[in-house]
């Protein structure tokens, strides 16, 4: 077995070709399209590595790649927290825990070579992208932008001496599903009464990129007190707003103003990996047209609310919880009126109990469980 860093083309194809062997029999695994995962490891398309840098590295097994995983120091992380934390992630590998076991101690090497004293992972790469090993929750495919895991991963992880950090939940729920009684009278009141207005993402050029960066003023805000947190940059959010303008629709986005001042908003993504589950990863030669037609026309039956922050002004209280509700409330009826039928709430911190509450007061049943672990240096 060999161990090498990623650098020729060669290993990078065969960086990308390792889920392929781990998951090839596992009817929920979705494969994620080449071209854009290598967008999303190349420092020039991803605005991650303006503040991070990290290795990757590649397992081989009589010259077959078995196993990959990265190593990254974010300096923002660092500068928030200074404690030395150095993360790893996009770990997938065959079934061996020597090789596990192989794969985190170089990345743990790696990262004691930059003054790092704390691993943490798998952080895929940030917690903005996919955080979290799918420790529960196996049975169904995972939702875009979601990961997803062999059931061996977690045991082989925990044998390197690597302990839990913390848990991430996934929800599941009905689109339809009507709002708890008490809040939706706190929610019309405010609303009679002209405190709060639900409007939809501006799409005129100049409106829209002010309201984007409205969002990551919320995000950053609400945000704040998570467990890693990170402030999303505005080269970040730019790079969202790629998606949000091409792949979301108006309605899919609700931003509520209480008092006139912009308090609270959510965001649903049409779940994609329902639309890619059987293009194994790529988009030529028919896959892009096949794409776009269920995306745009056929549209998916399935969506991810995968943004929502309250200011922390209103967090803790009636109308903070109402605030919630009207978003997610205005995001999700759009979504019902548009043939969307099941939806994911991810992901959550299980901590979160504030949080936690809401959705479940709105019908919502936890299904998945992500772990994120953590092992001193």
């Amino acid at each position: 077995m060999e161990i090498v860093k990623v650098q020729t083309r060669s290993q990078w194809r065969d960086f990308h070709r390792v889920p392929f062997r781990v998951y090839r029999d596992d009817p929920y695994w979705v494969p994620q399209l080449y071209l854009e995962r290598k967008f999303h490891f190349s420092p020039s398309h991803n605005p991650y590595f303006e503040h991070a840098k990290a290795e990757f590295f590649l397992a081989y097994e009589n010259n077959e790649p078995v196993g990959r995983i990265t190593a990254q120091i974010d300096d923002l992380y660092l500068a928030r927290y200074n404690d030395a934390t150095g993360h790893f992630g996009f770990i997938e590998a065959i079934n061996d825990p020597a090789l596990f076991a192989r794969l985190l101690a170089t990345t743990e090497d790696w990262l004691r070579g930059q003054g790092m004293k704390r691993a943490v992972g798998p952080v895929s790469f940030s917690m903005w992208d996919q955080p979290g090993l799918l420790v529960e929750g196996f049975d169904s495919p995972p939702y875009v932008l979601m990961g997803h895991a062999r059931p061996y991963f977690a045991p082989h992880i925990e044998a390197a001496a690597y302990r839990q950090a913390e848990d991430l939940l996934a929800y599941r729920y009905k689109i339809d599903i009507p709002a708890p009684v008490e809040l939706r009278r706190i929610m019309q009141r405010a609303m009679q009464r002209g405190e709060l207005r639900v409007r939809t993402l501006h799409q005129k050029e100049d409106l829209f990129l002010r309201d984007v960066e409205l969002l990551r003023d919320i995000i950053n805000d609400a945000w704040s007190n998570n467990w890693g947190f990170v402030d999303m940059t505005k080269a970040e959010i730019d790079d969202i707003a790629g998606l949000l303008k091409h792949l979301l629709r108006p309605g899919d986005v609700a931003i509520a103003e209480y008092r006139g001042e912009p308090a609270a908003f959510a965001a649903i993504f049409p779940n994609v990996n329902e639309a890619i589950r059987d293009l194994n990863g790529r988009l030529l030669p028919f896959g892009w047209a096949k794409l776009l037609w269920r995306l745009k026309v056929r549209h998916p039956r399935t969506a991810r609310m995968a943004m929502m922050g309250v200011r922390k002004a209103h967090q803790n209280s009636f109308i903070g919880a109402a605030l919630a509700l009207s978003v997610i409330e205005s995001a999700s009826v759009f979504n019902r009126d548009h043939g969307v039928v099941e939806g994911e709430f991810s992901w959550v911190l299980e901590r979160n109990e504030r949080v936690r509450q809401v959705i479940e007061w709105g019908g919502a049943i936890p299904y998945k469980r992500y772990r994120i672990y953590q092992k001193a240096l």
